[in-house]
């Protein structure tokens, strides 16, 4: 309370500050930001040497090496009739097994997740097997099972189906190497959906299909497509497993890995280069599709 001794004066009021008057808080730079880790400029420095000494500069030898040839050379290398059908079924099978995964991947990895059963431990572990296993190994087998004359190829034969020396061999392949992408990929992500969530929409109404199509499937998508890129980038360059069980004829079953290989056997490295120069371009921007789709959809989930 003020008295007269104290009179209430102008100067005796503080006048809250003008919005014209307050500075902006500074920015932090960016590349300066507070890290409990120190030794920002260390760590980057040794992480772009690394990205260069086992990325940048192998891929940059490989647009070196095909920039020897003419564009007319270039051209007929990359571009011929054999090196096309080596793409379609490389880019083809390597994307229908990715598919394929991320079909079963889903199935798979909500089984491990959400039920206890007798001989679980040895289910997750076959998952992790193609991991592990060497590719050579893995042809041998799927080939001694899908051959015309094997395990499970001559129960087939007789029905007209033919799962091995052909497309449909080398995307059998691809499926083995492919689904523990997607199954490891999701896995985390399925753990953390809480079953109350899917409960209180089945309180609320919610049948099966509109809680898998509307709560479980949307919390998937980013993870799905992380795991699905994987796996197709894993099936466009993989090689050992699939020559064991393709056929490697000219035209039909021979992938581009194989044709690049072939190529270089014949000292034809500058060829050897341009096909493979193809394939990273066409990977790397399928890739960086999947990943734009996958950043966009993270915006609804």
């Amino acid at each position: 309370m003020l008295d007269d001794d104290h009179p209430m004066t102008a100067e005796t009021i503080s006048a809250p500050p003008s919005a014209a008057n307050k500075r902006p808080a500074p920015r932090r730079p960016l590349f300066r930001r507070r890290s409990a880790i120190p030794g920002f400029g260390l760590t980057l420095g040794v992480t772009l040497t690394i990205l260069s000494l086992i990325v940048l500069i192998p891929l940059s030898a490989v647009a070196i090496k095909a920039s020897s040839l003419s564009p007319a050379q270039f051209l007929a290398a990359a571009f011929s009739e054999r090196a096309m059908a080596a793409y379609r079924l490389t880019f083809g099978a390597a994307f229908v097994a990715a598919v394929i995964n991320g079909l079963f991947g889903v199935l798979t990895t909500w089984v491990l997740v959400r039920y206890q059963f007798p001989g679980k431990a040895v289910v997750n572990a076959l998952v992790d097997l193609p991991f592990a296993l060497p590719t050579a190994v893995a042809g041998i087998a799927l080939a001694t099972l899908y051959a015309p004359n094997g395990w499970v190829g001559q129960y087939l034969t007789p029905l007209g189906i033919k799962a091995a020396y052909n497309p449909v061999g080398v995307t059998i392949a691809l499926i083995f190497i492919g689904l523990p992408f997607v199954v490891r990929t999701l896995e985390p992500v399925m753990r953390d959906l809480s079953a109350d969530v899917e409960e209180a929409a089945a309180s609320l109404g919610a049948g099966r299909i509109a809680t898998i199509a509307r709560i479980i499937l949307p919390a998937l998508g980013p993870a799905w497509l992380t795991g699905f890129a994987l796996a197709f980038a894993r099936g466009v360059g993989e090689y050992g497993s699939v020559i064991f069980i393709a056929g490697n004829m000219p035209y039909k079953s021979e992938i581009a890995p194989l044709l690049i290989i072939i190529q270089l056997e014949q000292f034809e490295y500058a060829n050897a280069a341009a096909i493979a120069l193809v394939m990273l371009g066409v990977s790397f921007l399928m890739l960086l599709l999947i990943n734009a789709i996958q950043a966009w959809s993270r915006r609804f989930v």
